[in-house]
């Protein structure tokens, strides 16, 4: 049974941690959190950015960073709704298929820059994050969508219970998620381009040279979270029931900080899925927490900044490092005391 149980790192341990004490502070202080219907409320609400999680674990693991992702989102809602509005208004199928493809071609954009221009990722991503939504103000001019096909703003309720709190709903983008995350374990932990990924995040010169074909991998990186991306922002307009230009507009910080809290390294190499997924669910329970305690919406991003620094100042990884540096710095005196 052990064998089907993830190995948890210290990251994640912490993680989880700080969620207990968290989850146990809130239900405690207030009536409202430690309920069906608000956890329900939770998850389906972080679906969209768990979706976005995974692709961007992939381009991390890479070694690359992409924050145009939230933006490439929003440019596939209006050219998914422009288009499927010219077709005779489509369906679920062909929502996917068109999301799926619109997003992994803005992402192979970012791919082909970075690879075959050899500019740094966080430097054409920056371009890129600007250029698409420029692009998307100026050619609707900043108007929303509302009259989207039946299909996508019919809400699909997967699981729904009654409680004294009113109805408890699993909604559609919650089931994306879980297969979005399936995908991405299977392409990182049991595909052979998973660990060429993993190989080239750590060492892109060692992995050339054991044949890894490295421009196939940036490709591959940054056309997932494309694909990703695509799929989110239908998801959003699905739960949204609305297409708005900037509604995704700032989700990138807060879902590459999450990322990078649950344990993936920037420099490449390093991450996992359980991690990004803890790390989202912290951002997302202390700013549930925080609005059922009525504290200032002005004061979520200060707050939750100061629990990522907190947590990450905290988590095994960090204290390892300081454990090192002390042991070092202990034998360096140890060594100075002999010699004198």
């Amino acid at each position: 049974m052990r064998r089907f149980l993830p190995r948890l790192t210290g990251t994640e341990l912490w993680l989880s941690a700080v969620i207990a004490l968290i989850v146990v502070g809130l239900s405690a202080t207030t009536d409202t959190f430690f309920t069906l219907v608000n956890l329900f409320d939770i998850l389906n609400y972080s679906a969209v950015n768990i979706i976005f999680a995974a692709g961007l674990l992939v381009v991390l693991i890479a070694g690359g960073i992409d924050i145009s992702f939230a933006v490439a989102a929003s440019v596939v809602q209006y050219l998914l709704a422009t288009t499927l509005m010219q077709f005779g208004g489509g369906n679920w199928v062909s929502g996917f298929a068109l999301a799926i493809g619109f997003g992994a071609m803005l992402g192979a954009v970012n791919a082909a820059m970075i690879y075959h221009f050899r500019i740094i990722s966080i430097v054409v991503t920056i371009a890129t994050f600007n250029l698409f939504f420029g692009l998307l103000m100026f050619a609707t001019g900043g108007v929303s969508i509302y009259l989207l096909p039946d299909w996508m703003v019919d809400r699909v309720v997967l699981f729904e219970q009654e409680t004294a709190m009113g109805w408890a709903e699993i909604t559609l983008p919650v089931a994306v998620m879980a297969v979005v995350v399936f995908a991405t374990w299977l392409l990182l932990r049991r595909l052979s381009f998973g660990r060429q990924l993993f190989a080239m995040g750590d060492n892109t010169e060692g992995a050339r040279r054991l044949g890894i074909n490295i421009g196939a991998m940036h490709y591959l990186a940054y056309c997932w979270l494309g694909a990703c991306a695509g799929v989110a922002g239908l998801m959003q307009a699905h739960y949204a029931q609305e297409v708005v230009p900037n509604a995704l507009y700032g989700r990138e910080l807060e879902v590459l900080a999450a990322v990078v809290l649950g344990g993936a390294r920037l420099g490449g190499g390093r991450g996992t899925l359980l991690g990004a997924v803890l790390g989202l669910a912290l951002i997302a329970i202390t700013q549930n927490g925080l609005n059922l305690l009525g504290i200032s919406p002005y004061a979520f991003r200060m707050i939750v900044g100061a629990i990522i620094l907190i947590a990450i100042a905290m988590s095994a990884e960090t204290l390892g490092l300081v454990n090192e540096k002390l042991r070092r710095f202990k034998a360096s005196a140890g060594q100075t005391g002999v010699a004198k």
